[in-house]
């Protein structure tokens, strides 16, 4: 999947972070070419052009490595997100590389870098990412080749996400899972849930895990998806939505099986979603 792009200047590189544990936020592009049907960051942006064009457009933020320059010179050190609102390996990062020069630059005055992806090309930045300075955490909805395709058309398939935890435990990096968005009667059944916490468990990855967020244009967005799901029972209106009986079934169910497993986990809604639209 090719998207096309503008480039874009910034005024700041690092923005505050109201995350658990980050300080710092840091986005190279506004927009993803990953085209994740169920992300909701259009909508907590409020930008209805970016929503109806999700995964076909990107502006880069040309000038955000010069900007990142000067500030880490002025503000206090501490833990920058990278990305929030988008990943930062998305297709466009292999010819830009606007993620690999901000990262060296944080990371050689001080500051820790958290990296959240689904991309494999985060590897290519491996002689960057090195233990202490660096945690990294992959995005992984489901092990299903074919479900991920539909729900996730751009992003690199699950298995290679998985490999990005393999090679960066066996670097002794520091690695989680993001196990979301859970989204009922898609994703939410045992099978599944075991299998995505295996990948946590044989990389020794903590497991954050969370539930769609249907808010603004994410529903109208995953309505195709449903359709090429091909199941006369899904409907679209109900199964998309949580309440917190089911939510609560699901959640316990999560954390039943990562005991099984030995994995840590926790729910992930603080961490990843607030007002300001940062998220997974």
């Amino acid at each position: 999947m090719s998207a096309g792009y503008s480039s874009i200047t910034c005024r700041t590189a690092l923005s505050p972070s109201k995350l658990p544990g980050l300080q710092y936020s840091l986005n190279p592009y506004v927009g993803c070419e990953h085209g994740c049907l169920y992300c909701y960051v259009p909508s907590v942006l409020k930008n209805q052009k970016l929503a109806e064009n999700w995964g076909k457009t990107v502006q880069a933020k040309q000038n955000i490595a010069k900007v990142l320059a000067k500030e880490v010179k002025t503000k206090p050190r501490g833990t920058v997100g990278v990305s929030t609102v988008c990943d930062p390996y998305q297709h466009l990062e292999a010819k830009l590389e606007l993620t690999r020069k901000c990262i060296k630059i944080l990371a050689e005055h001080g500051f820790h870098v958290s990296i959240q992806t689904k991309s494999g090309l985060v590897l290519r930045d491996a002689d960057l990412i090195v233990p202490e300075k660096f945690d990294v955490g992959v995005t992984i909805t489901t092990i299903d080749r074919r479900l991920a395709s539909i729900f996730e058309p751009g992003a690199p398939p699950p298995d290679a996400r998985a490999h990005v935890l393999e090679e960066f435990y066996s670097r002794g990096v520091e690695t989680w899972l993001f196990f979301g968005p859970i989204i009922p009667s898609v994703n939410n059944d045992v099978e599944t849930i075991k299998e995505v916490v295996n990948v946590a468990s044989e990389t020794k990855s903590k497991l954050l895990y969370d539930k769609l967020n249907v808010n603004g244009w994410v529903m109208k967005q995953l309505d195709p998806a449903i359709a090429l799901l091909n199941d006369p029972e899904l409907d679209a209106s109900v199964v998309m939505r949580w309440n917190d009986e089911s939510w609560g079934q699901t959640s316990s169910k999560v954390e039943e099986i990562c005991r099984s497993f030995g994995v840590k986990c926790e729910p992930a809604f603080q961490r990843w979603h607030n007002k300001d639209g940062e998220g997974g």
